[in-house]
């Protein structure tokens, strides 16, 4: 069976393959994954503070906080990374995934010991897979390489 050949000079990514989507749905993409993130966390956290209680006024503006918090941070972090040297950038993702998980799991009840020590074992494991990746697919001044 015959397959169409893709389309010579055609848009490409980064890494060379065909770039599929409009530059428009990139430009909505670009704000609606941390806005949507954002709220599937804000509403993680309520859910986790309020134990199966009632929902009550608090509940909601911490949600709602948690979650313009978590976007705003995700948005500048993912707008001033890519400036950094790998490993910087490693430690940065690594930072904010350790720091996201740490305040989440806090809102449990479990105590600040316990919330350190998952956090921190979350951060260890995305720092290996992000230092990784970044080690392979950056050079040291942490430009991508083709």
């Amino acid at each position: 069976m015959a397959h169409a050949a893709p389309a010579s000079g055609g848009t490409t990514g980064a890494a060379g393959t065909p770039d599929i989507f409009s530059a428009r749905t990139h430009r909505i993409a670009k704000w609606a994954v941390p806005v949507g993130l954002g709220l599937v966390y804000g509403y993680w956290v309520a859910a986790n503070r309020r134990d199966g209680g009632p929902i009550t006024g608090w509940n909601l503006l911490l949600g709602f906080v948690a979650a313009l918090a978590f976007a705003v941070v995700y948005i500048a972090l993912r707008q001033l990374a890519p400036r950094m040297k790998r490993e910087v950038h490693a430690l940065a993702w690594t930072s904010f995934a350790g720091v996201a998980f740490g305040f989440l799991y806090s809102q449990t009840g479990a105590t600040v010991l316990r919330s350190t020590v998952m956090a921190l074992t979350v951060a260890a494991v995305v720092f290996a897979i992000l230092f990784y990746r970044y080690y392979t697919r950056e050079d040291a001044e942490g430009q991508r390489v083709s």
